[in-house]
């Protein structure tokens, strides 16, 4: 089946964020230990329900309340800079007819104002936030909730990635799956997306990956 549909995570796919994430999340771990040795990699792709869940839930709610507030105040005074080359991706799908969805991990406040910072508010034909779904990546419900939002068979689908759990998400959502090596080596990300590209910068293997 032909792709006409390309959906895009944000983080490390659309947005060239996730060195400050790691930074925050480094800082946090000193303050708030959480259950795994290497948190700022753990929570790539991950919601923030789920962190908390996952990495602080012997915590007292008082105090995952302290984080997640934490989380928020950082996220909405975030730079945000496009990966290179994905603005113009976007914008060039969008001229030769794809559907485009964006569908994130991150919450509907800082997805918002991110969006509007970068000028893509009117980029995407739908938007699945955190806020949509009860269970995160790599759970293929988020994928398949933007499928459902444009009428579009999963398997008609491509979507662009930079995280293991976000990979799997598509896959098992029985997308077509490309990987970004923004964040992990392309070796490591070779084991589960079957393309890889380094960033967008390089447009027409950028659309090649759609085809191929």
């Amino acid at each position: 089946m032909s792709i006409t549909t390309a959906l895009f995570d944000f983080d490390g796919v659309v947005a060239d964020t996730e060195g400050q994430y790691a930074r925050y999340f480094e800082h946090l771990a000193g303050v708030y230990p959480p259950s795994v040795p290497d948190l700022a990699a753990s929570v790539r792709g991950v919601t923030l329900p789920d962190i908390l869940e996952r990495f602080f839930g012997a915590y007292p709610e008082a105090v995952k309340r302290e984080i997640a507030d934490g989380v928020r105040r950082f996220e909405l005074q975030m730079e945000f800079r496009f990966i290179p080359g994905a603005g113009e991706f976007i914008g060039a799908l969008r001229a030769l007819g794809y559907k485009t969805g964006l569908v994130t991990s991150s919450q509907e406040g800082k997805t918002r104002v991110a969006l509007e910072k970068l000028g893509l508010l009117d980029a995407f034909d739908t938007v699945v936030t955190a806020a949509r779904v009860t269970r995160g990546k790599p759970d293929p419900g988020c994928y398949l909730l933007a499928a459902r939002d444009l009428g579009v068979d999963p398997a008609a689908c491509a979507v662009f990635e930079d995280s293991i759990a976000g990979i799997t998400a598509g896959k098992r959502a029985g997308m077509k799956v490309i990987g970004l090596a923004t964040t992990l080596p392309a070796a490591r990300l070779a084991a589960h997306a079957g393309w890889i590209l380094p960033d967008f910068s390089d447009l027409d293997a950028a659309l090649a990956s759609l085809r191929a």
